[in-house]
């Protein structure tokens, strides 16, 4: 099994303009270890917005370069726009996977009809990094919706595992990834267990959403922790106590330099300087409304 480095406790929300309430689980500037290739995770736990109908609560237009965007959306709806001409509105059970590149702008609101009507709101976003060869890549957008994510029951009724990205019981997930990775949302019933597998060369995460489960038979994790792991070993075991909603996260890492600033990362300071150059120069483009 791998073995557990480190059970942590989410740390206190902060807004990401005035949509999003998160828990910023992790970022690419911390250290904790065994991340890579996974930069930073945002964890909007369950919150009721009342309607609103004034401006959609979001944030508004902003760049990214290097790295692609992948937001998860458990409750509640969010509306994307970018510069290169992705974009739509992502509704419950849905995924956004979003490609930045060699760069672009990029806005995201919560949907017109979600203002509207308001109504409990959960999401999870994740930044993934891009291997040098690639972070000059062309943009592109991927939207996922639910009814094309597979879905896999486990053994012995445990529950089910949709599979966004990867490979799992020779099922493979939606997405198109540029490394090997794995993003499972797993519901465990109450009582029951299951051993993933996970590859010994994978950094391995996981996010339990709700409830409360028992990792690899001997560590308690509950409800907005996240639990890391040590290099090499394979599998994991997850026990629920209680029914239980997990995000599985593995993936190759990427044995390269991480230069970030704000919402480029790169491998060199000076590419982050032409990222920015870029930026004032109007390079990354504008977002047609």
């Amino acid at each position: 099994m791998k073995k557990v480095a480190r059970v942590h406790s989410a740390p206190a929300k902060h807004w990401v303009g005035n949509g999003f309430h998160v828990h910023g689980m992790f970022a690419y500037n911390d250290r904790v270890t065994n991340l890579s290739p996974f930069l930073l995770m945002d964890y909007n736990s369950p919150r009721m917005f009342e309607p609103n109908h004034g401006s959609p609560r979001g944030v508004g237009e902003h760049p990214h370069r290097g790295f692609e965007t992948v937001t998860i959306a458990y409750q509640g709806e969010v509306s994307h726009k970018d510069s290169h001409g992705g974009g739509g509105t992502i509704k419950e059970g849905d995924v956004q996977w979003m490609t930045a590149g060699s760069g672009l702008m990029h806005q995201e609101f919560h949907s017109e009809e979600f203002s509207k009507a308001g109504g409990m709101f959960e999401m999870v976003q994740l930044w993934v990094n891009l291997p040098a060869k690639d972070k000059m890549t062309t943009p592109k957008y991927q939207a996922i919706t639910s009814e094309n994510i597979p879905e896999v029951a486990l053994t012995n009724e445990a529950g089910v595992a949709r599979i966004i990205a990867g490979n799992f019981a020779e099922t493979a997930g939606t997405a198109s990834t540029f490394t090997p990775i794995n993003m499972w949302d797993i519901r465990l019933n109450a009582g029951k267990q299951q051993v993933f597998a996970i590859p010994e060369s994978h950094n391995l995460l996981l996010l339990v959403l709700e409830g409360t489960v028992l990792v690899n038979g001997e560590h308690i994790v509950r409800a907005s922790q996240l639990v890391s792991f040590e290099k090499g070993g394979k599998d994991v075991e997850i026990e629920a106590n209680t029914d239980a909603k997990i995000l599985l996260l593995s993936g190759e890492p990427i044995d390269e330099p991480v230069v970030g600033y704000g919402p480029f990362v790169m491998n060199s300071e000076e590419e982050i300087r032409q990222a920015i150059m870029d930026v004032q120069t109007g390079r990354f483009g504008q977002i047609v409304q």
